[in-house]
């Protein structure tokens, strides 16, 4: 195969748009690594810090999810800091498809993981009294251990294609390397790329969007039926991980979008937004929402926060 249609490199052209204002987005780059690593690690401490809280499946479960937004913005952010303040843009091939895999696994495992949790839900309000025997620590080991092996199983085969495809050009319209946008630049007919990636696409994101949705129409039937101190325990529980749901669901959504829609029928600053939101937002809400809503640990973030007034 001709060493032309593998570029050893490939170039972001988004950047090219930003001239003088450079050093204010890496401002706000910097500024939003530090508190989505703040935010995370925080909660993280909490949690592994005391043992009646990380021997829980919900509170394990969260730690996945927030581990997760650390991993996946992890391989963007320092990246995009370095791009922000370059003139060139490049990033070597192996780079870029190890950007795209870690980025890709982040994703899917986002909804893996939120579904694991809609299940831990559902049972410890549909079934409380059997909760324990049915979430015993090893099935929510091996629940965690299946929801990020599916994810490097989903993007390993797309990525495996794309990876082979002779290609045309090697200039990305994006702040990051994407596969749809590797794809794009194909000097060959991109058909299978196109059926695997939309049924991939089903059975990691329909499926498990299904499955929450078939959850919580259980949990809603429970919760009729339920006293009123029952119902607002419930929803105490449940709203972090709707919100967490739903916020990634349309973040995720107008990413894909976005991929499959005319670069240039889109205006430059909404494109950038639209493709970031899904791995800048999830990361900064998720620990907010888990913070602020479950009592055990904002208990715990409270206390903390007064030994280390006490200390200085």
């Amino acid at each position: 195969m001709d060493n032309k249609t593998m570029p050893s490199y490939f170039y972001f052209t988004s950047f090219k748009v930003y001239g003088n204002v450079r050093a204010l987005y890496f401002l706000i780059t910097i500024i939003s690594y530090f508190l989505i690593f703040l935010f995370n690690v925080t909660i993280l401490l909490v949690v592994f810090k005391d043992k009646s809280l990380h021997e829980q499946p919900m509170y394990l479960l969260m730690c996945c999810l927030l581990f997760n937004s650390l991993y996946g913005s992890s391989a963007l952010f320092p990246r995009l800091s370095v791009d922000l303040l370059s003139n060139t843009h490049a990033i070597s091939r192996p780079a870029c498809f190890t950007q795209l895999f870690v980025i890709y696994t982040y994703g899917i495992s986002e909804y893996t993981i939120l579904t694991v949790m809609a299940y831990d839900r559902y049972v410890a309000i549909c079934d409380p009294l059997q909760y324990h025997n049915i979430m015993t620590h090893r099935k929510t080991f091996w629940l965690i251990l299946c929801a990020f092996c599916w994810s490097i199983f989903c993007i390993s085969l797309p990525m495996y294609l794309s990876i082979r495809l002779p290609l045309c050009g090697n200039r990305i319209p994006r702040l990051y390397c994407s596969n749809w946008s590797v794809v794009r630049l194909s000097c060959v007919s991109t058909v299978i790329n196109n059926i695997v990636g939309l049924l991939l696409a089903v059975a990691s994101v329909f499926l498990p969007a299904g499955f929450v949705l078939f959850t919580y129409i259980r949990i809603l039937i429970v919760c009729r039926r339920s006293t009123a101190e029952h119902r607002g325990k419930a929803l105490q529980t449940c709203l972090p991980h709707i919100v967490s749901f739903v916020t990634y669901s349309i973040a995720s959504f107008s990413d894909v979008a976005l991929n499959r829609s005319d670069p240039g029928q889109i205006i430059n600053a909404v494109a950038i937004l639209i493709s970031l939101e899904f791995i800048v937002i999830p990361p900064l809400l998720n620990p907010l929402m888990y913070g602020l809503n479950l009592p055990d640990i904002r208990r715990k973030i409270l206390s903390m926060m007064s030994s280390l007034k006490v200390t200085f």
